[in-house]
C-alpha cells in the first residue's frame, strides 16, 4: 500500500497531465455531428476519454509495479485494455450490440476473480457461486448505465470524480485494506477534473465510448470491492442516482413497449437538460451526490440507519429535475 501522503501529488499530476492531454488530442479527433437523439448542437470531438487511460492506467500500473502488485491485478487491467480497445473501434466505426456485451462479459469475469475470495458481495448466505454472479450481472449492468447516463457535457466527469472521492474518502475513514484501489480511485478522481476543463458546458471534447465503457467498469470494480469490505448499502447508496435515472427509465421504456436498448433522451436528466441547459442539471446533480457521501461518510460513525436518507435524497432530485423538465421546452436554454 503506497503511503497516504503520495495521493495527492499522484492526482495532482494525473489532473494536469489529462487536461493537456486533452487538450493536445482534440484537433485531432473525429467530430460528434449533432441528431435526433442528441443534446448539442454543433460538431464536438469525440473519444477524448482515451485521454483519461493514457495517464490514469501508467500512472496506477506503475505504482502496482512498485508495490510488487502488478501480476495480481493483470486480469482487471487486461480486461480494461480490452474495453478500452473494442469502445474505441466503437466510436469510429460501430459494432453489433452482441459482440460489445460479449467483451464486457470476457472482462467482468475476469475482474471477479479480483475481489476477496473470503468475502461475499451481497451474502455469506447464499453459495459463493451464486454471489458472484449476481455480482458479475450488477457489474455488466454498471458499464452498461454508465454509457447510458452520458448524455450531457460534464455529466460523466462529475460522477467520476464524485465516485473516486467517495471511495477514496469511505476507504480511509473505514481503514479498509484497499491502498492500491485508493491509488486508482484517486487517479479516476483527478483525470475526471482535468476532462471536466474540455468538457464542462459548453463541451469542447465528449468521452465517446473508449471513455464511458472502461470508467464504468474500473468505477464498478472499486464499488464491489467497497461491498466485499462489508459496506454493500454504502456501496449502493454512492452511485444511487445514477441507479435510480437509469433504472427507472429503463422501467418506464419496458412498461411503454419501447426498444429499451436505444439511444433516447428520455432520462430525468436529459429531459431537465432540454429544458433548463446543462449546467442546472449538473449542479442539482453535485448538490445530490454531496448529500449521498455525506449521508454515507455520517453511516460509518452514527451507523447504517441513516443511509435510509439515501432513497428519499435521490427522490427529492429526480423531482427537483422532473421539476426543471416542465419549466421550459426552447433549444436556447440549451447551453445556459
Amino acid at each position: 500500500m503506497p503511503p497516504a501522503f503520495l495521493l495527492l501529488p499522484i492526482g495532482v499530476f494525473v489532473m494536469l497531465a489529462t487536461a493537456l492531454l486533452c487538450g493536445f488530442l482534440r484537433p485531432r479527433l473525429a467530430p460528434d455531428r449533432p441528431n435526433e437523439r442528441s443534446l448539442h448542437q454543433a460538431p464536438v470531438p469525440r473519444g477524448g476519454g482515451v485521454a483519461l487511460w493514457l495517464i490514469v492506467l501508467p500512472v496506477w500500473i506503475a505504482v502496482l509495479a512498485l508495490s510488487g502488485k502488478i501480476g495480481a491485478h493483470f486480469p482487471l487491467l487486461f480486461g480494461a485494455v480490452l474495453l478500452i480497445g473494442v469502445s474505441w473501434c466503437d466510436d469510429h466505426k460501430p459494432l453489433p450490440t452482441s459482440l460489445r456485451l460479449f467483451v464486457q462479459l470476457i472482462a467482468v469475469v475476469m475482474g471477479i476473480s479480483l475481489l476477496p475470495a473470503d468475502h461475499a458481495v451481497f451474502s455469506k448466505a447464499i453459495p459463493p457461486w451464486l454471489d458472484s454472479a449476481l455480482a458479475g450481472f450488477c457489474w455488466l449492468w454498471f458499464i452498461n448505465l454508465t454509457n447510458f447516463m452520458d448524455g450531457i457535457d460534464g455529466l460523466s466527469g462529475v460522477q467520476t470524480a464524485y465516485l473516486g472521492l467517495g471511495f477514496t474518502l469511505i476507504a480511509m475513514l473505514a481503514a479498509l485494506p484497499l491502498g492500491n484501489a485508493m491509488v486508482l480511485a484517486v487517479g479516476l478522481f483527478a483525470a475526471a477534473l482535468g476532462f471536466l476543463w474540455w468538457n464542462w458546458p459548453p463541451a469542447r471534447l465528449f468521452l465517446g465510448d473508449v471513455g464511458s465503457i472502461p470508467l464504468g467498469y474500473l468505477l464498478g470494480y472499486l464499488l464491489l470491492l467497497l461491498a466485499a469490505q462489508g459496506h454493500l448499502l454504502i456501496a449502493l447508496a454512492l452511485p444511487l442516482y445514477y441507479l435510480a435515472d437509469s433504472g427507472l427509465t429503463l422501467l418506464r421504456r419496458v412498461v411503454e413497449g419501447k426498444k429499451f436498448w436505444q439511444a433516447h433522451r428520455e432520462h430525468f436528466y436529459q429531459k431537465a437538460a432540454l429544458a433548463a441547459g446543462h449546467k442546472p442539471v449538473l449542479y442539482a446533480v453535485m448538490a445530490g451526490n454531496a448529500a449521498l457521501l455525506l449521508v454515507c461518510l455520517l453511516s460509518l460513525k452514527l451507523g447504517i440507519w441513516i443511509l435510509a436518507a439515501a432513497p428519499l435524497l435521490v427522490g427529492l432530485l429526480l423531482w427537483y429535475l422532473r421539476f426543471l423538465s416542465v419549466q421550459a421546452n426552447s433549444p436556447s436554454h440549451l447551453y445556459l
